[in-house]
């Protein structure tokens, strides 16, 4: 009979021969294999049902035309997708993306890891994602419009209540989805959580938007409180100015940590005397503009361009990578663990590299990885789809009270897990193997389907 570990490394190298050129979901996938040789050693009845040759193959994959017209009246067409990746536990549920950088291999990568950031939530929600080729900055908000409309004429085909239900993520944020959900209801009707991350005046729910950021410290909170530690008086360095670093910012100034620096594409701004959270505010919310913009309010603070260096050589107690994928190398890792950071937690999807990971667990550097930190958003959507269905609307104080809850939740499934198969204190281990046991279980009870 086949041993676990010959199986997963089996079914690993079928993955990689059938998706070679499609990285990013490659990295994915080998982050969670690695994981899962105990559960298959306890749970040998999983390789008789070929449990991970199942799950790591999409439920369905939509690849679609996006033709809009610019405010010039020229036409242009993007690729839009959708990729449904788990329906085990429940519909669908993950974020849609706009970025000139999305391709199948980003959206698969973004869906797998879904799978067990929903799981480890408690939520019903299995894991999806989707997103664009199509970059919505520097257009106009006619331009978005038309975009999204477009983009929307098709998805609405593949998406409902209890099928489907995309959110927001990079490049999609509160205007995204309101002209999104105005087409849908064109089309389809009124279907109030058919999408999350609504405005407050038609189905919204009050902290979606500080969700992920606010998630992210609190699973920071649980992860030092574990070592005899808190946030008081802490340095923090917080990569990306987007919505889940902003309100990683906001809630670690709350919690009595200083921030240093922020960043976008075009470098970082280190700001000793602590962020300001309402000029970052403006700057990335109201004016939409590029984080060097900072200095003409803070001309004491620095900026420095991507070219001139990173924002992980700053010296801080704590590291949030909050910005995009692999944006947090090896040699960035060493410089981080030379500078003494105590903790890196991770806001963004797959932020590290593998070899910057490896790198911060041998130096015994507490580890915060994607799925288990940053599930705060996906959760806060799913209480949003409570709220859209009870026809219900929670105060902010109830919305965040739960939204601890389940993070201090996952970060108690994930250490229990990591403990129980034997690497005690590592948070990777554990978050990957409690995501996948509940989904294995409900696969598994379900059939070969």
């Amino acid at each position: 009979m086949i041993t676990a570990k010959e199986y997963v490394a089996t079914v690993f190298e079928t993955v990689k021969k059938e998706n070679q050129h499609e990285i990013e979901f490659l990295q994915a996938v080998e982050e969670v294999f690695a994981s899962l040789v105990p559960v298959f050693e306890k749970y040998p009845q999983y390789i008789e049902e070929n449990l991970l040759e199942r799950l790591v193959e999409p439920e369905r994959i939509v690849s679609f035309r996006v033709p809009w017209v610019d405010d010039q009246g020229k036409v242009w067409v993007n690729r839009g997708y959708r990729v449904q990746f788990s329906s085990a536990l429940g519909p669908y549920k993950g974020g849609l993306r706009f970025h000139s950088s999305v391709n199948q291999s980003i959206v698969k990568f973004l869906g797998f890891e879904q799978i067990f950031k929903n799981s480890l939530t408690g939520q019903p929600i299995g894991g999806g994602k989707g997103g664009a080729n199509f970059d919505p900055k520097g257009k106009s908000d006619r331009e978005v419009m038309r975009f999204t409309q477009s983009f929307m004429t098709e998805l609405q085909k593949h998406i409902g209540p209890d099928l489907d239900v995309p959110a927001g993520d990079i490049g999609v944020g509160g205007r995204e989805i309101g002209y999104l959900f105005g087409q849908y209801k064109r089309l389809r009707g009124f279907e109030n959580s058919v999408l999350t991350g609504k405005g407050l005046t038609y189905g919204g729910s009050l902290a979606r938007k500080e969700a992920t950021g606010y998630g992210v410290v609190y699973f920071a909170q649980q992860m030092l409180a574990a070592r005899g530690e808190n946030l008081v008086g802490k340095t923090a360095i917080v990569s990306g100015s987007g919505n889940v670093a902003i309100y990683a910012v906001e809630k670690l100034q709350a919690l009595g940590a200083r921030v240093l620096a922020v960043s976008d594409s075009s470098g970082y701004v280190y700001d000793d005397n602590g962020i300001d959270l309402e000029l970052l505010k403006r700057i990335k919310e109201v004016e939409r503009g590029r984080i060097r913009a900072y200095l003409k309010d803070r001309p004491t603070a620095i900026f420095k361009t991507a070219d001139q260096d990173h924002i992980w050589s700053i010296k801080a107690d704590l590291a949030f990578p909050c910005a995009t994928q692999n944006e947090l190398d090896e040699e960035a890792a060493k410089t981080l663990v030379a500078n003494g950071v105590l903790a890196v937690i991770e806001g963004a999807n797959m932020p590290s590299t593998l070899k910057a990971i490896d790198y911060f667990q041998k130096a015994d550097v507490l580890f915060g990885p994607a799925k288990a930190a940053n599930a705060g958003g996906v959760a806060v959507s799913a209480l949003e789809m409570a709220q859209n269905s009870s026809r219900l609307s929670w105060s902010f104080e109830e919305v965040d009270r739960k939204l601890y809850e389940i993070m201090a939740g996952i970060y108690e499934k994930s250490a229990s897990a990591a403990k129980e198969f034997g690497q005690e204190g590592n948070l990777v281990f554990g978050a990957n193997i409690a995501g996948f046991l509940k989904v294995a279980q409900a696969m598994s009870d379900q059939g070969i389907v």
